[in-house]
């Protein structure tokens, strides 16, 4: 007979998904796990399989926290001002204290090599398209552009929201603020 669970999934794996994005995937260990989720390594592997199962779980976590803003962008009729908001809302959202966290996304990407688990290089690799779609949609409000443009402009605005994300963990909001402004100089 299966023991009863005496954890709520989607609890523990926010815990981890907040582990992750402070220390990173390669930094988190299954010790730090078990401690930050309340559950013991058997746990752990009965209900995820293993670290990449949690973290795949944690990067789903992350993208549901991250749904609101993008619902909010793809209702946005204010073209590539609506862009600019969702940049700010990203901000505070990354926020823990006075400085970010930056992007989950963005962290793991910047530390996982050639050799990642696939299926965690495929949901970052979702998350990008599905980021970048919404940018290219919202910039096709802007009739006087053509497709060539949008899409030179939406691969742009995915790469300044990576330098964002990583822009969010040290600097000020000030810096932030006229990094902001110099990218929407440009689109």
């Amino acid at each position: 007979m299966a023991r009863k669970k005496e954890y709520i999934e989607e609890e523990v794996i926010e815990k981890a998904m907040n582990l992750f994005w402070r220390n990173g995937y390669q930094t988190t260990s299954m010790q730090m796990l078990e401690k930050e989720m309340g559950i013991n390594k058997f746990s752990i592997y009965s209900s995820f399989g293993n670290k990449n199962g949690v973290f795949i779980e944690s990067l789903k976590c992350y993208k549901s926290k991250l749904k609101q803003f993008m619902n909010k962008l793809k209702a946005s009729s204010n073209g590539i001002s609506g862009i600019k908001e969702y940049f700010y809302d990203f901000i505070e959202f990354s926020k823990e204290t006075e400085i970010g966290k930056g992007c989950l996304i963005t962290n793991t990407a910047n530390e996982i090599g050639e050799d990642a688990d696939p299926k965690i290089k495929e949901v970052l690799g979702n998350f990008t398209d599905d980021v970048r779609n919404v940018f290219s949609d919202i910039l096709k409000q802007d009739k006087t552009k053509n497709s060539v443009i949008i899409e030179q402009q939406a691969d742009y605005l995915l790469i300044a929201m990576f330098g964002l994300s990583s822009a969010t963990r040290i600097f000020n909001q000030t810096q932030l603020d006229n990094y902001i402004d110099n990218i929407f100089k440009n689109v």
